[in-house]
């Protein structure tokens, strides 16, 4: 893979009465680190089907997207150029389970805690508290922000 290739990534705050819904990595690039469900995009997929998919791969959770937070770039631990569009929305049902092979553990965290995590357990921390900052301010946009990218 070409290091300047952009990488496209969904994902998701999946809330629920001030808590958002975290996973904890199993992969080796990212083993222990928590982040928000995630993971790229597939070919021919829009943004929010790769956002629904894989909340859906890593957590169980029907999700239904309500807002967007922004869009985040960053250079990623690995030296790969990530553009991660980020999601806001609840899941459909209770159905969690953690059965994926990438992911160690998951649980609902009380949103403002996520600001007094060490940088050192999240996955690229700093555009997990940015993003949540975000969802602390409840600073959301439409889905259709990003014209025709989402059917």
């Amino acid at each position: 893979m070409n290091p300047e290739e952009n990488i496209i990534v969904a994902s998701v705050s999946v809330l629920r009465n001030g808590e958002v819904f975290m996973i904890q990595e199993k992969k080796a690039s990212a083993y222990g680190l928590w982040n928000f469900p995630s993971g790229r995009r597939e070919t021919g997929e829009d943004l929010a089907e790769t956002a629904v998919r894989e909340v859906k791969e890593e957590t169980g959770l029907d999700v239904r997207l309500k807002a967007v937070t922004g869009v985040y770039p960053f250079r990623s631990a690995t030296g790969q150029q990530v553009i991660l569009f980020h999601f806001v929305g609840e899941a459909a049902g209770d159905a969690l389970r953690i059965q994926n092979d990438e992911i160690m553990d998951g649980r609902w965290v009380a949103i403002d805690t996520l600001l007094h995590q060490p940088d050192e357990q999240l996955r690229e921390a700093k555009v997990i508290k940015q993003i949540t900052r975000r969802l602390l301010r409840k600073e959301f946009y439409p889905l259709d922000v990003f014209h025709g990218m989402i059917r």
